[in-house]
C-alpha cells in the first residue's frame, strides 16, 4: 500500500464529489489496497455553509463554485444561465437542495442495460442511506436503507406547505407520503426525505471523513486532474496514471496499479476525457490533442432539468418562514440558533411539499402534442404512463438562486411554486475552451431548443399557478405575484406563460449524459454497462454523466447509487481477475 508521500496507488479517483467519495470509500473497505482521491477544490471540514443546509447559496459565486456560465441560448431569449457546481470535497452534495427524489423505476428500466434496471438501481441508492423516520411520516420502510453513511429524514412542513398540500390534493394529485422513495407513483403529491439529520447536512464527504475515514485513502485537495496517461499492455491501451495541476501551477503525475475512475461530474468528466485524447476527432484536433480513442459521444447528449419559479405574496402572517431571515434583525437570532443548537430555519433547506404530474389530458388537444410522433405506449416525450411529465415543488419563503434578490423585508411574506420539466427533448454539449485544465469547458445546455419542451414547461406553469390560485388551501391567501411588478398570478392561458418561461427558466442543477453508457452497437456510447470507457482498459467514469437518459427526479440519489454500483463493479472485476477482494 502506498504511503501518503508516494505517487503510486492501486486506484485513483479523479473528483471528490458525490459519486467519487462513495467509490473511494467502498473500495477502501479492503484494507490491503490504496486509493488516491483527487479533488480540485478545498477540503470541506471548515466550510460551514456545506454543513449548514440553509447556507447553501453562500457556496456560489466564489472559490467554492466552479462558476460555469452558458453561452447565450436562443430558447431562453439569448440569456446566459449560471451553472453553479460545488468545488470542494463532497461537491454538489454540499450545496444542493438536500432532496432524495429517486425518480421512477421505469426511468432506469428504459436504459435497457444489464444490471441497471429500476429494481437493481434502487437497491444501490438504498445502500448509501441511513433513514431516520419521524412519527408523522408514513414511510415505506422497504424503500429505505438503514446502514449507509448518508443520513436522511423527512422535512417538517411550515404552515404554507400544509396549505399547498391541500391545494394539490384538491387539484387531483392525491397524497402518497413516501412516493419519492418508492418509484411507482407518477401523479400525486408527497413528502421528500432530505440529506439532513440533527440539523446538519450529510454529504458525500462523510463517506471518507470523520468516523468513516480510513488510512488507506489519501485525499489530495486543491488539485485539478489534467488528463489520464496510457501505456500499451498486452496489445491494449491501458490507463496507467494521471497528470495533475495544483492551484500554484505545479504539475505532478500519479500512477495507478489497477484502475482510474473519473468522477468529475457531467461538465468536468467529459473535459478530462477530451484532454486525455478520448472524444470526437474534430474536437481533439481543434485543440491539438493527440487522439487516443475516437469517441464521438464524449461531451454530447448534455441533459438537464429546467425549472421555473413562480413567487406569490400573502398578507397572512405566520404561514411562511420569511420572518426568520428577512425581517428586522431576525437573521442574527436564526444563525445563533443553528450555531448553538443546530435547529431553526438554517438547519434545513426551505423547500416544502412536492408533487409529480402527468399532463396527457391537459395537452391532448394541443396540435403539437397530438400530432407528434411517439412509440407505442409512450407519449411524445418518450415516457410511459407510469413516469411523470413534470414535478412541482415549493419554497416556504422567498428565495432561490442568487438572481432572486428582491427580499420581502418590510414584514412581507412570500412563497413559491416551482415547475420542473422531465424528459427534455433538447440536448446540449460540453466542449473544451482550450487544453488548459484550469480553464472551464464550454457548457451549452441548449435549453428549450425543442418546441415540445416549451409546450410541456409552459403548461406545467399554467397548472402550477392553478394549484395556487384555485386550490382549496391557497385560493384565498394570495395577495398577488411577488415581486409585485410580475402579474403571473392572473395568467390563465398557456400562451401567456411562454414569454415568462423564456425569461425565467433556469437550471435545476441536474446535469447528466455527457459520458453516457450504452450497448456495443451504439456509436455514441462512451461507456459500456460496467462504466468502462470503450476503447481502453483500466478506466471508468462514475457520476451522473454516465446516464443515457435523465431520470424524472433529482440528481443526488442517483449520484450516490452510481458510486455504489461502480465500486461493486470494480470489486467484481478484480475478483474475476484472481485478486481476492473481500465481500463486505
Amino acid at each position: 500500500m502506498a504511503a501518503p508521500n508516494e505517487s503510486t496507488y492501486d486506484y485513483i479517483v479523479c473528483g471528490g464529489g458525490t459519486s467519487g467519495c462513495v467509490v473511494a470509500a467502498r473500495l477502501a473497505e479492503n484494507p490491503e489496497i490504496s486509493i488516491l482521491l483527487i479533488e480540485a477544490g478545498q477540503h470541506n471540514k471548515d466550510l460551514e455553509n456545506t454543513h449548514m443546509a440553509g447556507g447553501w447559496s453562500n457556496n456560489f459565486d466564489s472559490e467554492t463554485d466552479w462558476n460555469f456560465v452558458t453561452p447565450p441560448m436562443k430558447g431562453v431569449d439569448n440569456r446566459q444561465v449560471k451553472l453553479s457546481r460545488g468545488k470542494f470535497l463532497g461537491g454538489c452534495s454540499g450545496c444542493n437542495g438536500t432532496l432524495c427524489i429517486r425518480g421512477a423505476k421505469q426511468d432506469y428500466d428504459d436504459w435497457g442495460l444489464e444490471g441497471w434496471s429500476g429494481e437493481e438501481f434502487f437497491k444501490y441508492m438504498r445502500k448509501a442511506e441511513t433513514f431516520h423516520p419521524k412519527p408523522w411520516h408514513k414511510a415505506d420502510a422497504e424503500s429505505h436503507g438503514y446502514s449507509g453513511p448518508l443520513h436522511t429524514e423527512p422535512h417538517d412542513l411550515a404552515p404554507i406547505s400544509d396549505l399547498i398540500l391541500q391545494s394539490m390534493e384538491s387539484k387531483g394529485m392525491p397524497l402518497h407520503h413516501d412516493m419519492f422513495s418508492t418509484g411507482d407513483v407518477a401523479h400525486g403529491c408527497g413528502h421528500v426525505p432530505r440529506t439532513v439529520y440533527k440539523g446538519i447536512r450529510t454529504t458525500g464527504a462523510d463517506f471518507v471523513t470523520r468516523k468513516n475515514h480510513r488510512n488507506n485513502i489519501t485525499i489530495t485537495t486543491d488539485t485539478t486532474v489534467d488528463k489520464v496517461i496510457f501505456k500499451q499492455q498486452g496489445g491494449q491501451t491501458r490507463a496507467s496514471g494521471v497528470i495533475t495541476k495544483a492551484n500554484d501551477g505545479t504539475t505532478k503525475t500519479f500512477l495507478a496499479r489497477k484502475e482510474i475512475i473519473i468522477s468529475g461530474g457531467a461538465y468536468c468528466s467529459p473535459a478530462i476525457l477530451l484532454r486525455s485524447g478520448i472524444g470526437p476527432k474534430e474536437e481533439l484536433e481543434k485543440h491539438s490533442i493527440p487522439i487516443t480513442v475516437k469517441s464521438p459521444g464524449v461531451g454530447r447528449n448534455l441533459l438537464d432539468h429546467l425549472i421555473v419559479f413562480m413567487f406569490y405574496e400573502t398578507e397572512k402572517a405566520g404561514l411562511t418562514n420569511d420572518y426568520a431571515v428577512y425581517h428586522g434583525d431576525n437573521f442574527e437570532n436564526t444563525y445563533k440558533l443553528w450555531k448553538e443548537k443546530k435547529t431553526g430555519f438554517l438547519s434545513t433547506f426551505p423547500f416544502g411539499i412536492f408533487a409529480f404530474a402527468r399532463l396527457d389530458e391537459r395537452l391532448k388537444n394541443e396540435p403539437l402534442w397530438r400530432d407528434a410522433p411517439r412509440l407505442p405506449g409512450r407519449d411524445p416525450m418518450g415516457l410511459a404512463p407510469n413516469q411523470p411529465n413534470i414535478e412541482f415543488f415549493t419554497t416556504e419563503c422567498y428565495g432561490g438562486p442568487k438572481q432572486y434578490d428582491q427580499f420581502p423585508g418590510n414584514n412581507q411574506h412570500a412563497f413559491s411554486m416551482i415547475a420542473e420539466l422531465f424528459a427534455p427533448k433538447s440536448r446540449g454539449s460540453v466542449t473544451l475552451t482550450s487544453a488548459d485544465p484550469l480553464e472551464n469547458p464550454v457548457v451549452d445546455c441548449n435549453y428549450l431548443d425543442d418546441p415540445l419542451d416549451m409546450l410541456l414547461l409552459s403548461e406545467a406553469c399554467r397548472f402550477g399557478n392553478e394549484v395556487i390560485m384555485k386550490g382549496a388551501g391557497t385560493k384565498d391567501i394570495v395577495k398577488g405575484s411577488w415581486p409585485s411588478n410580475l402579474k403571473h398570478h392572473t395568467y390563465t392561458t398557456r400562451e401567456e406563460w411562454v414569454p415568462y418561461v423564456k425569461e425565467h427558466a433556469t437550471t435545476c442543477y441536474h446535469a447528466a449524459g455527457t459520458c453516457a453508457m450504452g450497448r456495443e452497437d451504439n456509436p455514441m456510447a462512451v461507456l459500456d454497462e460496467k462504466l468502462q470507457v470503450r476503447g481502453v482498459t483500466g478506466l471508468r467514469v462514475a457520476d451522473c454523466s454516465v446516464m443515457p437518459t435523465l431520470h424524472g427526479g433529482h440528481a443526488q440519489m442517483p449520484a450516490y447509487g452510481i458510486g455504489e454500483k461502480c465500486a461493486d463493479l470494480i470489486k467484481e472485476t478484480w475478483r474475476q481477475a484472481g485478486n481476492v477482494y473481500p465481500r463486505i
